[in-house]
């Protein structure tokens, strides 16, 4: 299209980025305040315009609101207190057997048993997670991303009864804040971005990379707790240990399998 047909959106598109991105934070405790259906509606329908493989929408969101629900599966959690005290909890599931059911009533017959589609439906649900806590923060609200999901995912599987080829994946709190941490530390745009080729880290380079990361009080602090010498120890021996990680895969694995993904 011409420049003169584009430009209303781009101007609208650098008019209203955010501050929001880079001021973010993870949001642990919330108010005792209830999110409006309206805007929670809204949230939901932000996060279905996100891009999706070949159009296909192959992820499903859970919304849990009920107090009784959020106890139910807040062991699965680790009993993590945001669970239970946030107002909405949702879990994002890659999801082939809506897709797969249209398939079939359209005379066409589905090829989606194995792990290629469960990573297809894995990343649309990952994007329409993100755009959600992004539409969510926009609109003042916090969010806390649950990494607990795919361990025991067997245990999301049952409470929140899901079918055959359906997968919880990702997991958000979503409230009103109650206070404002700070934030959390990130790595220079250097240690993540690479230009036309992959550049590997020499050992001088992971040095800077990770100075001012493990010059921080709050991470000094940290690995004085836990007894180790440095913080990637903290991180190897103790928070992500090699035998958890390899429990936790075979237990994933195993779900995945079970929910139809690996029958080929």
């Amino acid at each position: 299209p011409p420049r003169s047909t584009l430009f209303p959106y781009t101007t609208l598109f650098r008019s209203s980025m955010s501050t929001t991105y880079f001021t973010r934070r993870t949001i642990r405790k919330y108010e005792p305040r209830d999110i409006d259906e309206g805007l929670l509606e809204r949230l939901l329908k932000a996060g279905t315009r996100t891009s999706t493989t070949g159009n296909m929408q192959v992820y499903s969101i859970i919304v849990t609101r009920d107090a009784g629900m959020k106890k139910r599966l807040a062991p699965a959690h680790f009993n993590q207190p945001m669970v239970t005290e946030a107002p909405v909890l949702l879990t994002f599931c890659a999801d082939f057997n809506r897709f797969s059911k249209w398939c079939r009533l359209r005379e066409a017959e589905p090829g989606y048993d194995n792990f290629l589609s469960f990573m297809t439906a894995a990343i649309d649900a990952l994007l329409a997670a993100q755009t959600v806590c992004n539409a969510a923060e926009e609109e003042g609200l916090g969010i806390c991303y649950l990494g607990t999901v795919t361990y025991n995912a067997d245990r999301i599987i049952e409470i929140l009864q899901l079918p055959q080829r359906v997968v919880p994946v990702a997991a958000v709190t979503v409230g009103w804040p109650a206070q404002v941490p700070e934030q959390p530390d990130r790595l220079p745009l250097d240690a993540v971005v690479h230009y036309e080729t992959y550049r590997d880290y020499a050992a001088d380079l992971i040095d800077d990379l990770y100075r001012a990361k493990e010059a921080r009080e709050d991470n000094r602090q940290f690995i004085a707790e836990n007894g180790k010498k440095t913080l990637a120890q903290v991180f190897t021996d103790v928070r992500y240990k090699k035998t958890d990680n390899e429990y936790f895969s075979g237990k994933f694995l195993d779900v995945i399998r079970k929910q139809g993904f690996l029958s080929r």
